[in-house]
């Protein structure tokens, strides 16, 4: 504790407030002296105060996760997919440190947005047909008529 506050002073760092203890409030106190504690805390199981509600969704997730099969192959694709958007979070940092690159990018992207605009919603009949290729692709993957 000490050497933390040897270490404050030379990184500029502002010293630590003064402070009080009451119910629920952590109290610091300058470097080396001790501040009593007047909190108890204790843990229990049940009682009045505990409530055994879980979300909706987390027990839709273990319902889903219960159902797995091959729960190795589910755990192995879910941190392969963490790797994999961590990794592709780093090219795109690495690309946007480039100094033309984004803005070419960003060009290309509007400009194929306003291409596809054009294309295929401007006009009811490319609309249509955008609809009808969305639902049949829709279908193919999903295997269902809806």
């Amino acid at each position: 504790m000490a050497t933390a506050c040897r270490l404050a002073a030379p990184l500029g760092l502002a010293p630590l407030p003064r402070g009080r203890t009451s119910a629920g409030v952590v109290a610091v106190a300058p470097c080396g002296s001790k501040i009593p504690r007047g909190v108890a805390v204790r843990a229990t199981s049940g009682g009045e105060g505990a409530t055994e509600e879980v979300p909706e969704i987390v027990k839709a997730a273990q319902d889903a996760w219960d159902k797995v099969e091959d729960k190795y192959a589910v755990a192995t694709i879910g941190v392969a997919a963490i790797v994999a958007l961590w990794t592709v979070v780093g090219a795109i940092k690495a690309i946007d440190k480039l100094p033309l690159l984004p803005g070419v990018l960003e060009i290309v992207g509007i400009g194929y947005t306003g291409w596809f605009t054009y294309r295929n919603l401007i006009f009811q009949p490319d609309r249509e047909a955008l609809i009808g290729k969305i639902k049949s692709t829709y279908k193919e993957i999903t295997g269902s008529s809806s």
